[in-house]
């Protein structure tokens, strides 16, 4: 799986939210840059130029540390072609999605004898991941980020994908954040939290449960009782899951119709 081009297609969709976390401004205008530069082929993963400050945002998505030519002289590379090409100021980071100690993910600059060259670092399992539960944009990326609880992390990751609204965005949202999450997390632990908080979140699902929990419980007032009036069992029908559940439990002291008819009443005026 491409990690990086999960990131970069975020990144494409999202520009104005990236560059609200790497840039902290509120930009005006935004266009996404053609990432093939000049001279040789070579491909950034991501480019935003900023009209309004007049200057490119290239973020580099990374997995690995390990890269030819080395990830130091490559954003040097691309730095010189981006300002060759464009002739503004450039902002570059490298966004480190796997942790690692190996120090390429520690190093911000390319140093030889006649050039030094500077460009920020984020290492993700360093950030705040309050920044990535709350945005819509990064939150795909918040498995990726700080936690001292892990598991309990992705549980609260299933749960703010569960309340986007838009039930496009929520799908895809979700399936970005699964592919992510492989990185740090075994497959099964991923199906487990994260597609178990996005369902109980679900309307479908709400819907599916209330069903099952009609279905069993009219099979139950069916066997116990010969007759049961066709406005009551609506009445039951429309009763939520927790309240089906409920009404198992007391059904057990009904003696007659007329109990449920009663119990139902109760429901409705409290």
């Amino acid at each position: 799986m491409n990690f990086d081009n999960i990131c970069k297609l975020l990144a494409e969709k999202y520009p104005t939210e990236f560059a609200r976390w790497l840039l902290t401004i509120e930009p005006q205008r935004i266009r996404v840059l053609k990432t093939e530069l000049s001279i040789e082929p070579i491909r950034a993963d991501f480019c935003t130029l900023l009209q309004t400050e007049n200057r490119i945002l290239h973020i580099e998505f990374q997995t690995r540390t390990n890269s030819v030519p080395p990830i130091p002289l490559r954003m040097l590379d691309y730095s010189v072609r981006l300002k060759r090409q464009y002739d503004v100021s450039v902002t570059q980071v490298v966004i480190f999605l796997q942790e690692t100690d190996d120090e390429i993910a520690f190093t911000e600059e390319y140093v030889d004898e006649t050039t030094i060259h500077r460009y920020r670092v984020i290492r993700m399992w360093e950030q705040d991941s309050g920044l990535f539960l709350n945005n819509e944009a990064l939150l795909a990326l918040a498995p990726l980020t700080q936690t001292t609880s892990p598991q309990e992390l992705l549980s609260q990751v299933g749960k703010s994908v569960a309340r986007i609204a838009d039930e496009n965005t929520r799908q895809n949202i979700a399936g970005y954040t699964e592919i992510l999450a492989g990185l740090r997390f075994e497959k099964n632990l991923i199906r487990q939290l994260l597609s178990e908080d996005l369902m109980k979140e679900s309307v479908i699902y709400q819907d599916i449960v209330q069903k099952e929990a009609f279905k069993m419980i009219n099979r139950q007032l069916n066997k116990r009782f010969s007759h049961i009036d066709t406005s009551l069992m609506e009445r039951v029908r429309e009763l939520c899951a927790e309240q089906i559940e409920n009404l198992a439990e007391a059904f057990v002291d009904f003696t007659n119709v007329a109990d449920l008819e009663a119990w139902l009443n109760q429901q409705e005026s409290s």
